[in-house]
């Protein structure tokens, strides 16, 4: 099986026959740089790389990457994802660009696509919280307040109008973290920078869904940049904005509950500077590593019957909307059941 590698020391990568020669670069006593021990990486192994250093790298290894499928997802020194290199797209298909396109400009058909993100979203963020309710954390209120916003998703006629639900929706979802998490406080959703602990794990979180969501659809014959939620832009793949909605509440939030109550992350593991909060390197491999379990983590599948990966759960949406766009089947966003 194919594993995803983390790059977090800047570093060379380099073509070694069939694998890849990772070289970091570290700091010794006296801030003198020096390369470190390399790290061999079989590339039948690899399903993609993410780079939280500075990496340098040839054109031909890039080359070597897209001949074996293998993406990179960069991520600059303040946590924001920067970029991908995606391999060359093995499964074009006119017809689906064709269909694609054609139910983005279609108002009424847009806008069905688009209220079925924000229905699997906020139901996803309400089993959350009947989780936390079970256990002692009084979030009724909030979860009646969200259930309230959600029944009038399906009256919307505009995407506009969506969104400003699906932002209150949100907002009304974050009141529950400080009620749910023990020895944090989120406070007011704060981005770029975030503002403290629990801003800084939710927007890194989020970045990493948003690279598991590219992924995916280009593992199928979708189109990134062709979207219905969020609004198609310049240099950027909104159609994996439009499928992490459905996905951050099981992958990221829980992650951040777990990381957080369980006292994996402390504040040792964040850096307060100039007004801005980050996870320090060692912070981050602690959220990928407990991020990464949740990925390989399995449910039985009750259509398909039989285990399935929450990294698996992602493509199969894909292969859902796949269908809905071709008239096979009408697309229902992933709900969690258990």
């Amino acid at each position: 099986m194919k594993k995803t590698y983390y790059l977090f020391n800047p570093g060379h990568l380099d073509r070694k026959d069939n694998t890849l020669k990772f070289t970091p670069i570290e700091e010794d006593a006296n801030g003198i740089e020096h390369e470190a021990q390399p790290r061999y990486l079989p590339v039948e192994n690899i399903s993609d790389l993410y780079v939280f250093g500075s990496l340098s790298a040839k054109s031909s290894l890039y080359n070597f990457l897209g001949q074996n499928d293998i993406a990179v997802h960069f991520f600059d020194y303040y946590e924001n994802y920067t970029g991908s290199f995606m391999p060359k797209d093995f499964l074009l298909s006119g017809r689906m660009l064709l269909s694609q396109t054609a139910y983005y400009q279609d108002k009424k058909k847009r806008i069905i696509i688009a209220r079925k993100f924000i229905e699997g979203a906020a139901f996803n963020m309400v089993k959350n919280l009947k989780y936390y309710n079970k256990r002692g954390r009084d979030v009724e209120a909030i979860i009646a307040k969200i259930e309230q916003y959600a029944s009038v998703i399906d009256k919307t006629t505009a995407v506009d109008e969506l969104m400003g639900l699906e932002g209150n929706i949100r907002m009304s979802y974050y009141e529950a973290f400080d009620l749910i998490l023990n020895d944090f406080e989120m406070g007011n959703r704060s981005k770029q920078p975030p503002s403290n602990e629990v801003n800084a794990l939710i927007s890194f979180g989020n970045m990493m869904c948003y690279s598991q969501c590219l992924r995916a659809i280009h593992q199928t014959q979708l189109n990134p940049t062709i979207s219905y939620l969020h609004t198609p832009g310049e240099r950027r793949y909104s159609l994996s904005l439009d499928i992490s909605e459905i996905f951050k509440p099981l992958l990221v939030d829980r992650v951040i509950f777990k990381v957080l109550n369980k006292k994996e992350l402390q504040e040792k593991h964040f850096d307060k500077k100039l007004n801005k909060c980050l996870l320090n390197e060692s912070g981050k491999k602690i959220f990928v590593k407990a991020f990464e379990e949740r990925l390989n983590e399995t449910i039985q599948h009750r259509t398909l019957n039989r285990s399935v990966s929450y990294k698996h759960l992602i493509k199969l949406e894909c292969y859902k909307l796949s269908k809905h766009l071709l008239g096979m089947e009408e697309y229902k966003p992933f709900k969690m059941w258990w």
